[in-house]
């Protein structure tokens, strides 16, 4: 008796189990098999070939750090060549460390380097990645302007202009779907627009807003983002990191209104011979 309840019971499972394949398969014919006059979503496809896709109105912390990842290894090994000196790499690091816990968005890991270029620049991209060149650190006199420039940069990173910029070149271009843009061709646009770094006059005066209070914060005299801009102001040709910024003398202006003149030269930062002593390695090469 037992043996045939078990028997009984046996075939049962296997009868629900055939059943229940039965009515996946068929469930999954009607779902994915394109009808003549419908064919399956771009979205859908992408899924279904393990395209990762990055949804451009809500990118997470994480993603934007695993697509800054990205798109610095393109711009580290295939555009730039990068200043290895650990001397002066760590003291920009070291730096720009001391402003992220002042900054408005000090929840994600950023990194600083140095560009191996005679241009005089700065950028930043997604995620928290913050480049300057060996020309702008020879141009800049102290560390509270070098500060400043660094503040600028990571005020960039705070306001997610990066992602802003991504999300509209990738509208106007036709390659965003429904469910958002291909991982890949997110990356490219990001390399694109850190080479190119077309911030907008609203981004670039929220940054120097938000850069100065960041390095205020951080103890660092708000004089120098001022005497760093005054500097460049003095160029004979206009600097690659003015080419694609509003006027100097509009920020300029706009910068001393936020800064109250009594304490304009208050704080770190404003010792000329201790900056120089700090990049010396940069005045032999």
């Amino acid at each position: 008796m037992t043996n045939f309840l078990g028997s009984m019971a046996g075939q049962l499972r296997r009868r629900w189990m055939y059943g229940l394949l039965s009515i996946a398969m068929a469930i999954s014919l009607i779902v994915f098999t394109p009808s003549p006059s419908q064919a399956v979503p771009r979205w859908l496809e992408l899924l279904f070939r393990g395209v990762q896709i990055v949804q451009l109105s809500n990118v997470s912390d994480s993603q934007e750090v695993q697509l800054g990842q990205q798109i610095n290894q393109q711009l580290t090994t295939r555009q730039f060549r990068m200043y290895t000196d650990r001397n002066v790499t760590d003291y920009v690091t070291q730096i720009g460390q001391r402003l992220v816990p002042a900054s408005d968005r000090p929840n994600i890991p950023y990194r600083f380097q140095v560009v191996d270029s005679a241009q005089i620049n700065a950028f930043a991209t997604m995620g928290g990645f913050v480049y300057v060149t060996t020309g702008l650190l020879r141009t800049v006199d102290q560390e509270a302007e070098l500060a400043g420039v660094l503040g600028h940069e990571i005020g960039h990173i705070a306001g997610r202009h990066a992602v802003s910029q991504m999300r509209e070149r990738a509208v106007a271009a036709g390659v965003a779907t429904a469910a958002g843009l291909d991982r890949n061709q997110a990356v490219n646009i990001g390399v694109e627009l850190a080479l190119s770094r077309p911030n907008s006059r609203r981004d670039e005066f929220e940054a120097d807003g938000t850069g100065l209070t960041t390095i205020t914060t951080a103890g660092y005299a708000p004089s120098g983002i001022v005497t760093f801009l005054e500097k460049l102001g003095t160029q004979r040709s206009v600097p690659a990191v003015l080419s694609t910024h509003p006027a100097t003398a509009d920020r300029i202006t706009r910068l001393q209104q936020l800064i109250d003149p009594a304490t304009a030269n208050v704080g770190d930062g404003l010792d000329m011979a201790a900056y120089q002593a700090r990049i010396r390695p940069l005045q032999s090469t």
